[in-house]
């Protein structure tokens, strides 16, 4: 069992920057595959970006490609995103993700993930 607590939500003007963190607990971080999603109010949930289980391999959406960075520390047990640039339409509750996998493959997918967090809110205003 992972359990997963984001934390570094908030609120921040258009164009500015914030890292959002997930602390998970359990055995085996360094095994997991982790992710990030987010939702917007009224949308479905959508992918955000993905970490092998070394951090040598990344993946993100078009929609933050040059604008977040996904990391991880598997000393400490944590995974970061880093956004810069932001846009009201970043604003979401942002999740993380895990899934017990050495093969970075079908990220995007929500199934793929069998554990998440509560999610933290990141508010962007115009």
């Amino acid at each position: 069992q992972v359990q997963l607590v984001e934390s570094g939500g908030g609120l921040v003007q258009a164009g500015g920057s914030l890292r959002l963190s997930c602390a998970a607990s359990g055995r085996s971080f360094s095994t997991y595959v982790m992710a990030w999603f987010r939702q917007a109010p009224g949308k479905e949930r959508e992918f955000v970006a993905a970490i092998n289980w070394s951090g040598s391999s990344t993946h993100d959406a078009d929609s933050v490609k040059g604008r977040f960075t996904i990391s991880r520390d598997n000393a400490k047990t944590t995974v970061y995103l880093q956004m810069n640039s932001l846009k009201p339409e970043d604003t979401a509750v942002y999740y993380c993700a895990a899934r017990a996998s050495v093969v970075f493959g079908s990220v995007t997918h929500e199934s793929a993930y069998a554990y998440w967090g509560q999610g933290t809110p990141v508010t962007v205003s115009s």
